[in-house]
């Protein structure tokens, strides 16, 4: 086989694969990542507008509570998106123009973006197999005088080998820094994703498994870490809005840093209050419909998602097996517009990072540096796993890939 990838995807609603179907398909067409939004959300959104307190207020300190209690961090910090989470905790903890963050390339592109608009370099380490997550064993052999810190992505929701990480973290002196946008209800050896780094961001993207139409969250424990993305998340000024218009009064504000619009809004938080209320009975819900894949694909040339590790939880954000091209008579590509022509929306997570222009072009990297991301880029394919999914979603789900895999079997 050639060594290249197509990449046909460079906006995150394109990797998401919400199609835009023609007007005789919308009826029936299934989409990708479709969130569960039920009357509490709505409710409190017009409650939210009634209120007067639309950009940030006290339905943002609310959210943040819970979402800290929920996680068991000292601190959590709410945020327009994962990405403004990523860029500031790189800011907050001091990286520098010229140092250097390894991670994955087996990932959005927010992950290497944010390192990248902070003056750092990315600096990639391939993934273990069949796990998908990086490899714990390549990462010493990428540390220079320069590196300054590691982000391991909690990838489909699946948390990363953290002792190992964090071992390799404390013997060189850097940062832990998880971006863990698909990991909300995910845990490690009895600990939650979030209470394990230095700092954890966390995505609530319209198809993540806690919706706020954009908006992430940035947990940790350390004091000045908190202080600074507070700080630093609204242009730097020494009080947010709504510490300046609260009831008690106006108050002045000072510029101390120059910050960033990186704040998130009420209306946003007004869904993710009641989303996080009901995150573990959504999570039930996904892992349902995960069995329910299993036992029907058992048979089929796909590899399927690996079992949890031992003493882990995996928060089940994507189902990605991985179509075995030596079995079939068509690449991914083909099988998965089979699918859209069926009215089934699928995803790619991802396409290796590696094998993007940009990356590729300003990094020299080649096709072969990362074999098993490479492998994967191939073979990866996302299909529908959402609480909004009924059981017949998910049995058209099942009919059309089985039929599918059956028509290019070899």
């Amino acid at each position: 086989m050639d060594e290249t990838v197509s990449v046909k995807y460079d906006d995150e609603n394109i990797l998401d694969t919400i199609f835009i179907v023609e007007e005789n398909m919308r009826d029936t067409f299934l989409v990708f990542g479709s969130p569960l939004i039920e009357e509490e959300e709505i409710q409190e959104m017009v409650e939210c507008l009634r209120s007067g307190w639309i950009s940030t207020g006290p339905r943002v300190g609310t959210f943040q509570d819970m979402f800290a209690g929920y996680i068991g961090s000292r601190y959590a910090l709410a945020l327009n998106s994962c990405t403004a989470g990523l860029h500031l905790s790189m800011i907050a903890a001091d990286l520098q123009p010229g140092d250097e963050v390894i991670t994955t390339p087996m990932t959005f592109a927010a992950t290497a973006n944010a390192i990248i608009h902070t003056g750092a370099k990315p600096v990639f380490v391939d993934i273990e197999m069949p796990a998908m997550t990086i490899d714990p064993e390549k990462i010493e052999a990428k540390i220079t005088e320069k590196t300054r810190a590691i982000i391991p992505v909690h990838l489909y929701g699946r948390p990363c080998n953290m002792d190992a990480i964090t071992a390799i973290a404390d013997k060189h002196n850097l940062l832990v820094i998880e971006d863990a946008a698909h990991a909300i209800e995910a845990e490690y050896k009895g600990r939650k994703i979030g209470t394990i780094g230095d700092i954890t961001v966390f995505s609530f993207y319209v198809t993540k498994n806690l919706v706020t139409g954009e908006g992430g969250m940035i947990t940790t424990n350390n004091e000045e870490y908190a202080a600074k993305v507070e700080t630093y998340g609204l242009h730097g000024m020494s009080r947010g809005a709504w510490k300046r218009y609260s009831d008690d009064g106006f108050k002045h504000y000072q510029v101390v840093f120059p910050g960033f619009k990186y704040n998130m809004m009420d209306m946003q938080a007004a869904l993710g209050i009641h989303q996080l209320k009901r995150i573990d009975q959504c999570l039930k819900r996904r892992e349902e419909v995960w069995q329910r894949y299993d036992e029907a694909f058992a048979q089929l040339p796909v590899d399927l998602p690996p079992a949890p590790e031992e003493n882990t939880k995996h928060a089940r954000h994507l189902y990605t097996p991985l179509v075995r091209l030596e079995d079939l008579k068509a690449d991914r590509d083909t099988i998965q517009q089979a699918l859209h022509e069926e009215n089934i929306g699928t995803g790619i997570h991802y396409i290796s990072l590696h094998l993007h222009p940009y990356y590729r072009d300003a990094y020299g990297y080649q096709p072969e540096d990362f074999p098993n991301a490479l492998h994967v880029s191939r073979r990866t394919l996302s299909l529908p796993l959402s609480a909004s999914l009924s059981d017949q979603d998910v049995q058209d789900v099942i009919d059309s890939f089985t039929r599918t895999l059956d028509r290019y079997g070899t």
